[in-house]
């Protein structure tokens, strides 16, 4: 299967690492925002050809699917741009920053009948898989998730401490990971969803600390503490508060209440959620069928945001 991959950035190389791992699955491609960047991840990855052209990236010859690693204000385009040129496409979580250009992504993958799928990477950590798992088997059910996503962001960098292009937003990306996972672990579309944000930065012109909240008509609840300011462990933690014992989750890591380690490393064929998030993609290609975390299923969480959203207002 030949692929292209758009964007040269911390989670472009996340997934071009992960790619090396899945056999049959060739990168075409690179489409980078710079040129010096753009070829340099290439020849690392040694990909034949490298661009800052999405569009010429996908007329390149045999290739059947994108996934894109862009900054957020480009991913509904981008999408749309990828199925009408008859491409499967993988966008990276959120799909859009705002609910209509998320809806306008939808309309466009259910007409094309090519695949559409975002990276909702939580649906496929090992950790969340087996807390799924157990709730799938009924032998869980979630009465609370407590989650703290917390970094220092006080200046525009990326994940690899490397200047970005573009603003990250708490609510339309980070928030975006605990607002579908919840509603995934629970089966269930929050029927409360509201939020407080504090005081917006005076450069970046976003809030940089938020809390939200959430409830789904079965009765679990929510609260997702969310900040740029934290001068700490950064990352995302998550604590199941289930019928049958408590969780935390730690990325592809899973404890007991009580810190012991839990073994996850039969869940999957992988401990790496991002190379399991493009197995499942890669499969749903080949196979024919609509993919976990299909934009089909992820509307529900731009939905539950867009409310969040007016809550703050």
């Amino acid at each position: 299967m030949k692929i292209i991959v758009a964007g040269q950035g911390a989670f472009g190389v996340k997934h071009l690492e992960a790619i090396q791992k899945i056999e049959g699955v060739e990168v075409a491609s690179l489409a980078g925002g710079s040129p010096d960047s753009t070829k340099a991840v290439a020849e690392r990855f040694n990909i034949p050809h490298w661009t800052t052209d999405l569009g010429e990236a996908l007329a390149q010859p045999g290739v059947e699917a994108a996934i894109l690693a862009t900054p957020t204000g480009l991913h509904a385009a981008q999408s749309i741009q990828c199925l009408e040129a008859g491409k499967h496409v993988q966008v990276e979580i959120p799909m859009a920053d705002n609910l209509a250009d998320s809806k306008r992504l939808l309309a466009a993958a259910v007409k094309s009948g090519k695949i559409a799928m975002a990276g909702h990477t939580r649906r496929f950590n090992p950790s969340h898989q087996w807390i799924h798992n157990k709730i799938k088997a009924r032998e869980l059910k979630v009465q609370q998730m407590d989650v703290q996503t917390y970094f220092c962001r006080r200046t525009n960098m990326n994940a690899l401490g490397q200047p970005r292009s573009w603003t990250d937003h708490l609510l339309w990306h980070h928030a975006c990971h605990t607002v579908d996972l919840f509603q995934y672990q629970t089966g269930e579309t929050a029927c409360v969803a509201r939020g407080v944000q504090g005081p917006m930065h005076k450069d970046l012109g976003i809030a940089m600390d938020m809390s939200i909240q959430m409830k789904v008509p079965g009765g679990a609840i929510c609260t997702l503490s969310l900040s740029f300011n934290n001068d700490g462990p950064l990352g995302t933690f998550f604590r199941y508060i289930c019928d049958n014992g408590s969780y935390i989750a730690r990325y592809d890591d899973l404890f007991d209440g009580k810190e012991q380690p839990i073994d996850v490393s039969g869940v999957d064929v992988s401990m790496n959620g991002i190379e399991l998030q493009d197995r499942e993609f890669f499969a749903a290609i080949r196979e024919g069928r609509e993919p976990n975390a299909s934009v089909q299923q992820t509307i529900a969480a731009m939905r539950t945001l867009d409310a969040i959203e007016k809550s703050l207002a």
